[in-house]
């Protein structure tokens, strides 16, 4: 049976680098714990995820870090390019190493919950992409049983139409998906704070 993939995209979290908008309220310094928060976050969900054919591997966005909360992952270097070709060749290399359902998230939900993952690869039993809305008209989860080349080209990137023209491009090639919940990613201050509250309130 072909095992699952799961990708993580995180950046190295070096001050000036990450969380720039964030950034704009709280400063530089504090925007890189903050990520490093989000780091710790993503770590914990994705260690909790059990299955005994998982593949787990960090790309990473400036240089691989051999040393880092990551170890234990499979470790690799994001591609050059834009984003979407940055995913694409994720994905192609996860495929080629004999992965049969593949999903893609980054580092930047803290509602992101193990159910959520679990989710993703379960419904991929059924359809062949999945995707989960983020609230700023985005993704934070991507997942298919192949490689959808036409998913990355020519799309808004970081832009408030990427989900539905990613839908668009689905209906338009009559490719099968579905949709999880609509979770919020942090980019701002404001998101980080209605998170956390989130977070304590969870059940």
């Amino acid at each position: 049976m072909p095992l699952n993939a799961l990708i993580i995209f995180v950046k190295n979290p070096i001050e000036g680098k990450v969380k720039t908008r964030l950034a704009k309220t709280v400063g530089h310094t504090r925007a890189v714990e903050v990520y490093r928060e989000l780091l710790d976050y993503t770590r914990d969900i994705t260690d909790a995820l059990s299955a005994s054919d998982l593949r787990r591997t960090v790309y990473y966005g400036d240089f691989v870090n051999e040393d880092d909360l990551w170890n234990g992952y499979d470790k690799a270097l994001q591609t050059e390019g834009d984003l979407g070709l940055r995913m694409q060749e994720a994905f192609r290399e996860q495929f080629a190493a004999g992965a049969g359902r593949v999903v893609i998230i980054g580092s930047d939900c803290l509602d992101l919950q193990v159910a959520h993952l679990q989710q993703a690869f379960d419904t991929l039993l059924t359809t062949e992409v999945v995707l989960g809305p983020s609230t700023d008209g985005g993704y934070y989860l991507l997942g298919m049983t192949r490689l959808h080349e036409t998913l990355f080209e020519e799309m808004p990137w970081s832009q408030p139409e990427l989900l539905e023209q990613t839908i668009s491009r689905l209906q338009q090639h009559g490719i099968r998906y579905q949709l999880l919940d609509t979770l919020s990613d942090i980019d701002e201050w404001d998101d980080y704070l209605q998170a956390k509250e989130r977070l304590l309130n969870r059940p």
